[in-house]
């Protein structure tokens, strides 16, 4: 067997992950491509999530399969067909939280009839920001049901998900998360860093660690802030803040703003938080000359049939509907799986 450690620089990482290296934000991962790969064992170190971590395999664009992950080493099952052919392995968490695989190292069959070869990379990459609704909460297979998921492998997109469950955008407590996405998003941690003892830290984002850098940004956010009582003109604020941050690191791309699917009722009509913020929002980016910004406007997408009825947060089909929409929406806008 041939090991390589986890600084190999045939690597590919995605996602967020510490010096460690350590994941951070729901799928958050790996990818490697080798010719004539027939074993695989992944080695994970003692920063992994106690007792597991459940991880998403896909090997050659297959369906990806659940693995729960702790500390130590993990079989990768390989299909025949890898012995052939290049194969790319990708491996990604699934949690919306409890999701650190520490790597460690890699295990294959031998150098002298398998190699390993660049990842090379789409050259679309998707940045989805948000919170419990991006990110998959509730859904058995976490992030991998989620539609920014969902979306990024329809277009065969590189993808990065940071949407953290019960955040908003404003920089605030809110359940359980110590920071708003207007701060984390800019920090290699997700708010999970404040009750993690071996990293209760953040560490400011390296953004050209993202290879691609982003060439499309899609936002839905603002359930959390509408729920923790920020108003809508220090909603706009804030969301004007942020966008103008964003443009720092991405000054050109465009940017695609969701307002809220809302709250679908059984009895009454869905509730829609900041009715006309968000295009106030997108009006105002625009008015200032930024021409690549776009609202996509959701009313109407999700129904009760969409909903976990308990909580209100899109079901399986749900996600695929959402994804449906918004793929549907993104190539009337031009741009086509």
């Amino acid at each position: 067997m041939t090991t390589i450690n986890h600084d190999h620089p045939l690597i590919y990482y995605h996602g967020r992950w510490d010096s460690s290296p350590g994941t951070w934000w729901a799928g958050s991962g790996f990818k490697i491509n080798a010719l004539n790969l027939h074993s695989l064992i992944v080695i994970l170190g003692e920063h992994t999530t106690a007792p597991c971590a459940p991880i998403a395999v896909s090997v050659d664009n297959s369906e990806f399969f659940t693995m729960n992950a702790s500390a130590g080493a993990h079989y990768i099952p390989l299909p025949e067909s890898t012995k052939a052919t290049p194969s790319v392995v990708r491996i990604n968490v699934e949690g919306w939280q409890n999701n650190r695989i520490h790597l460690d190292s890699i295990m294959y069959n031998s150098s002298k009839d398998a190699i390993l070869l660049p990842y090379r990379p789409s050259k679309l990459a998707f940045q989805f920001i948000g919170d419990s609704l991006s990110a998959g909460q509730f859904l058995p297979l976490g992030v991998n049901q989620a539609w920014p998921f969902i979306v990024g492998e329809r277009y065969k997109a590189e993808h990065r998900i940071n949407a953290q469950p019960g955040a908003t955008l404003t920089d605030i407590v809110s359940y359980g998360n110590v920071h708003g996405v207007s701060y984390q998003y800019f920090r290699t941690e997700d708010t999970g860093f404040y009750y993690t003892s071996d990293h209760n830290f953040t560490t400011p984002w390296n953004f050209s660690r993202d290879r691609p850098s982003a060439t499309h940004i899609v936002i839905h956010i603002g359930a959390n802030d509408a729920s923790q009582g920020i108003t809508g003109d220090q909603f706009v604020q804030v969301y004007s803040d942020f966008l103008e941050r964003l443009r720092k690191v991405y000054p050109k791309q465009p940017i695609f703003i969701f307002t809220p699917w809302g709250w679908p009722n059984e009895d009454a009509p869905t509730y829609y938080y900041y009715p006309g913020q968000y295009e106030k929002i997108v009006n105002t980016r625009k008015a200032k000359g930024d021409k690549n910004i776009f609202l996509v406007d959701t009313i109407g997408w999700v129904g009760m049939s969409d909903v976990y009825s308990d909580n209100k947060h899109p079901n399986v089909e749900g996600h695929q509907n959402i994804a449906n929409h918004f793929t549907a929406w993104l190539e009337n806008w031009g741009l086509s799986p």
